[in-house]
């Protein structure tokens, strides 16, 4: 093995080195059987022989020789995403563990005399200690669930759409890992959308025609109460109404006015709630000063950007790393829904913000899950509310209240009239370019044989290729 590390430098640069590799794992990525792909991978990085390729393992030499430990943890995770991207968009997720399974080889802690071999095991070494290799696992878990996510500790995985947003807003990321964590972050935020809305609408019978219908949340039969409460609001005074209203209202405002008219925005509808003018006081005392070389200059798209982000670090992490106060006190009374209905406010009137929002309940989950589940609960409470609340007022489906005739038990649709029972409605569930989702259908068995054929296909409409963008 030492003649390796005296052969001739091959003419190329660092960049130049990296390229040959990506070219080539793109190359067979889209045309072999990914064991054969994988194989070559193991070939290439793990035990550093020949390939198919003459001109891979001269690139690699070119950085190790680079001695540049983050080059080579820039290049291993390109090429890990490179590969898991285009699996992803195939369907072929075994392969995604597969990958992550071969740096379990024991070969990578072997002892070797080879100068350029113990640098390349000593980097693999460290790029499995690293947060880097951690979210490459990330995306293997999710695709193993079944063995790996149902664990009572494992409480956290149950978010690993949210878990992901931080790697695809992450400029600094290789482009193939952002789109391989936008396009499973979207592909888990879809389904969980579908599931919930097959879960509203049959969720009150035990079967759909032999097959369960199973609750996607966590929060047991109280959803279906959540949902009709958060759904309820309709009429003239709905969210998306409000934005709408709040946005017209301020466009032609100074700043400062701007960030009065904010705070009572988001609460308007929660202002009956105790905890409603605590939440006030500390958003107007931080609002007051924020940005205050602004005041006196019309509001714009930039300023409301970044005010809201602002505001979402107020509710949830100020440092990015630990709750904010304001955050555990809204939690730690109940207010759950207060929270996640703010923060939809928020984000009707700022849609640019979602990215950020979901970073940070991200940063929260991984605070938080250092902590037994036991002791988690509020946190979980708040994250299933949050999922809820935001999948209703999705693009794709659509929700509705309808009242039950008890005499003949047909379907009216009406408003929620004050003090009428949640338990006089029923949802109704639409999914987009489907037929609606009847829940009466299953009361007396006659659940159209129609839907029955389409449903297995209404999954799949959920999931698009991913653009390359």
């Amino acid at each position: 093995m030492e003649s390796n590390d005296h052969k001739s430098r091959p003419g190329l640069t660092l960049a130049q080195a990296q390229q040959v590799i990506y070219d080539f794992l793109l190359e067979i990525v889209k045309l072999w059987h990914p064991e054969d792909v994988l194989e070559e991978f193991r070939h290439l990085f793990i035990h550093h022989t020949d390939s198919v390729s003459s001109q891979t393992l001269p690139a690699l030499h070119v950085i190790l020789f680079a001695n540049d430990e983050q080059e080579f943890r820039n290049t291993i995770k390109r090429c890990c995403y490179i590969l898991v991207n285009n699996w992803e968009v195939a369907r072929q997720f075994d392969a995604i563990q597969s990958l992550v399974d071969i740096f379990s080889d024991p070969l990578i802690q072997r002892r070797t005399l080879s100068p350029t071999l113990k640098r390349l095991r000593h980097w693999l070494t460290r790029f499995l200690e690293s947060d880097d290799f951690e979210e490459l696992r990330l995306f293997a878990a999710r695709y193993t669930e079944e063995r790996t996510l149902n664990r009572p500790d494992e409480w956290a995985a149950r978010y690993t759409s949210y878990l992901l947003v931080p790697q695809y807003v992450n400029e600094a990321n290789p482009v193939e890992q952002r789109q391989a964590a936008r396009a499973l972050s979207r592909r888990l935020k879809e389904k969980f959308k579908f599931d919930l809305a097959m879960y509203t609408a049959y969720g009150q019978s035990d079967q759909v025609q032999g097959r369960t219908v199973e609750n996607p949340t966590a929060l047991g039969d109280s959803a279906l109460r959540l949902v009709k409460a958060i759904v309820a609001r309709r009429g003239e005074f709905s969210y998306k109404n409000l934005a709408r209203l709040f946005l017209d209202q301020i466009k032609d405002s100074y700043y400062s006015e701007f960030k009065v008219s904010l705070t009572r925005y988001l609460l308007y509808t929660v202002s009956n709630n105790p905890i409603s003018e605590r939440i006030r006081g500390y958003l107007d005392a931080r609002l007051v000063d924020l940005y205050a070389e602004f005041d006196a200059q019309p509001l714009d798209s930039s300023l409301l950007l970044r005010t809201s982000n602002r505001v979402v670090d107020y509710l949830m992490t100020e440092d990015q790393e630990q709750p904010s106060p304001l955050f555990s006190l809204v939690l730690s009374q109940g207010n759950a829904l207060t929270l996640a209905i703010i923060l939809l406010k928020l984000v009707l009137v700022s849609r640019h913000t979602l990215p950020y929002l979901e970073a940070r309940i991200a940063t929260l989950i991984r605070y938080y899950e250092q902590f037994p589940r036991s002791e988690c609960q509020w946190v979980i409470n708040f994250l299933e509310v949050f999922q809820i609340t935001f999948a209703i007022y999705g693009e794709n489906i659509e929700y509705n209240l309808v009242k039950v005739d008890p005499h003949d038990g047909e379907l009216k649709a009406a408003f929620l009239a004050e003090r009428q029972s949640l338990d006089a409605f029923r949802i109704f569930s639409q999914t987009l370019n489907y037929p609606p989702i009847n829940p009466l259908a299953v009361a007396d068995g006659s659940l159209p044989e129609e839907i029955l054929q389409e449903l297995p296909g209404i999954e799949d409409s959920l999931y698009p290729e991913e653009d390359e963008g």
